[in-house]
């Protein structure tokens, strides 16, 4: 199929969430969290991770999770990755009760567009020391696609994963996790790349990048991604497309905050105060910019330089 048409067919099957002017949002993706091992790449930034969804619990901010939020192509086990990371999850449930919290699936949890891995993994947890089963993410419907439409304009902002653009990731993903957890993990061991992984190989990301591209000038409509793990930030009149990035960077996570009506890239990582203590903070990145100079922009952006 063609990919501008996949992306099509998400868009127009997409649930709809208004905001406003007054909406606070944090998009995060591929977290990729795993089961604790030497592969779970989530680990080593996962304070990170509780530190500013703490922040953004705290500031009334709705978590939006653009996909790959857990490693189910390396893992096969949902249950063990919950254990490591209970924390997480134990913060996220709360975000989901407040009615804060929408998920997206990716390539890598693509298990998460069946309803019945939905109901037994994510909508309850057994609770061991009180010897039942408790809430997590209760009734929560995972998504391909999400839509945002600004209350004041009626413009929209798609959110998206972005694997739909690349088969291997898309239609034959099957396929792409059993290469993955059988072949290409172990091989990791000894320095091998995995080429299947778009974040991992550049002229992937470039052929997924301006793919997504080409749907938002044929579509003129802004769209948000993960998939790459490169953090993009536009300028007024180019193609609003942006990525938050991913939490996987080394020593930092990335993200994209809608809030007051604006648009900021930002990035949290360990800084260091000047008596030499270690502080997790807020920087940052391309920013702050009024969403209304993207959507005043959406007829009008400059093509050339990508097509």
């Amino acid at each position: 199929m063609d990919p501008l048409r996949r992306i099509d067919q998400v868009f127009e099957a997409a649930k709809h969430i208004a905001f406003d002017d007054s909406s606070r949002i944090i998009l995060m993706s591929d977290c990729h969290r795993g089961d604790g091992s030497w592969a779970d790449d989530f680990s080593r930034n996962q304070n990170l991770f509780f530190a500013a969804l703490t922040y953004y619990y705290k500031k009334n901010f709705t978590y939006i999770e653009i996909g790959d939020g857990d490693e189910l192509w390396e893992n096969s086990s949902f249950f063990d990755i919950k254990q490591v990371h209970s924390d997480v999850f134990w913060l996220m449930s709360k975000f989901h009760s407040e009615g804060r919290l929408h998920m997206i699936y990716g390539n890598h949890d693509m298990v998460k567009k069946y309803k019945r891995f939905v109901m037994i993994n994510m909508h309850q947890y057994f609770d061991e020391p009180a010897k039942r089963y408790v809430p997590l993410f209760k009734n929560i419907k995972i998504h391909e696609g999400l839509i945002l439409i600004h209350i004041p304009t009626g413009n929209k902002i798609f959110l998206i994963h972005g694997h739909q653009v690349d088969c291997l990731n898309d239609r034959l993903w099957k396929l792409a996790r059993f290469l993955v957890r059988y072949l290409w993990r172990p091989l990791t061991t000894f320095g091998v790349n995995d080429p299947t992984r778009t974040a991992k190989n550049y002229k992937k990301k470039e052929t997924a990048e301006k793919r997504l591209t080409e749907w938002i000038i044929k579509e003129k409509h802004m769209l948000i991604a993960g998939h790459t793990h490169r953090p993009m930030f536009p300028e007024p009149g180019e193609p609003p497309y942006f990525n938050d990035g991913s939490c996987v960077h080394p020593r930092c996570i990335t993200g994209i905050e809608i809030a007051d009506g604006y648009i900021i890239l930002v990035k949290w990582n360990v800084k260091t105060k000047e008596d030499g203590t270690l502080f997790i903070g807020r920087e940052i990145l391309a920013g702050p910019r009024r969403l209304k100079e993207y959507f005043d922009c959406n007829d009008v952006f400059v093509i050339s330089n990508y097509i």
